[in-house]
């Protein structure tokens, strides 16, 4: 017996879901435990390493599992075709209807919902590892920096760094609307929000001392040749992981590195210099003429 894994992020023109991704794991570890030799395979688009649906032989295998998801298009249809001579199982998917070639092609039906059964989905079975959190707030074009202004290479660089990072990424904005969910109505909410971050990458100057105030370590790349706010405000706050706008990815994994530590989140939780300004506001009004 040999197994050919698949679901919907095995096709060409499908797309590979977070709760698709584990049911394939979670029944390939099944399989692993059982001493079934079996293959996953993947679309090019999500894996383009591979190995993919389109280079798997169907004289290779005995058996097609297919696992979550709806049951139903023209790919599933395609796969019952390819691979006719095997033996076709699906396993936790939804069936929303019974008559569909797409069904019918299976020789079994596991089905997590077929409108009279219902069962657990196959993702809650998979193993989970634990990568960080990172919030990520880049700064606008901030034409006040002229033509030091690295934004473009700076946001280029850190969307590739950030792109083959092993963390669960975040995209923030410190803009507050009261019109829009997708954004905070309060500066409230937006710390409450970075407090539930790992780590902040950011290019703003607010999102390196908002970071802090939250309690997170915040990696902060100045945007800005030859140093703007973001590093003024790094010295001030004497916070050491901030980088120029020519960092090199050596650079950022180091600093992220130290940014995942004990060490870094002691010294974000701790207190931070009281801002100077403000003590001297008083007096500086009352001594206007």
């Amino acid at each position: 017996m040999r197994v050919l894994l698949t679901g919907w992020a095995s096709f060409a023109r499908g797309e590979a879901t977070a709760g698709d991704v584990l049911s394939l794991r979670a029944v390939s570890d099944v399989l692993t435990q059982a001493g079934v030799d079996h293959l996953t395979v993947w679309s090019p688009a999500f894996r383009p390493e591979g190995p993919h649906l389109a280079e798997a032989e169907p004289d290779a295998f005995t058996h097609v599992v297919f696992a979550c998801g709806p049951l139903r298009g023209t790919q599933l249809r395609e796969l019952h075709q390819r691979y006719a001579h095997c033996r076709r199982l699906a396993i936790g998917v939804s069936v929303p209807d019974p008559a569909d070639p797409a069904v019918t092609g299976f020789d079994l039906v596991l089905p997590r919902d077929d409108g009279d059964a219902c069962a657990a989905d196959l993702s809650l079975a998979a193993w989970l590892e634990a990568p960080p959190v990172v919030g990520v707030l880049l700064a606008p074009d901030q034409p006040e920096y002229g033509a030091d202004r690295r934004h473009d290479t700076v946001h280029a660089t850190l969307a590739e760094w950030l792109r083959d990072l092993d963390c669960g990424r975040v995209p923030l904005d410190t803009r507050l609307a009261t019109d829009d969910w997708r954004h905070c109505a309060t500066p409230d909410q937006f710390v409450s929000t970075l407090s539930r971050m790992d780590v902040l990458v950011s290019t703003r100057l607010h999102g390196l001392a908002l970071g802090l105030k939250a309690g997170i370590p915040v990696l902060a790349v100045d945007p800005v040749a030859h140093g703007g706010k973001v590093t003024a405000q790094a010295h001030a706050l004497r916070w050491p992981a901030v980088l120029p706008a020519d960092a090199a990815r050596a650079d950022l994994d180091k600093w992220f590195d130290w940014c995942c530590s004990a060490e870094a989140r002691a010294r974000a939780a701790a207190e931070h210099p009281f801002p100077g300004p403000l003590a001297e506001l008083v007096g500086a009004l009352k001594g206007m003429p």
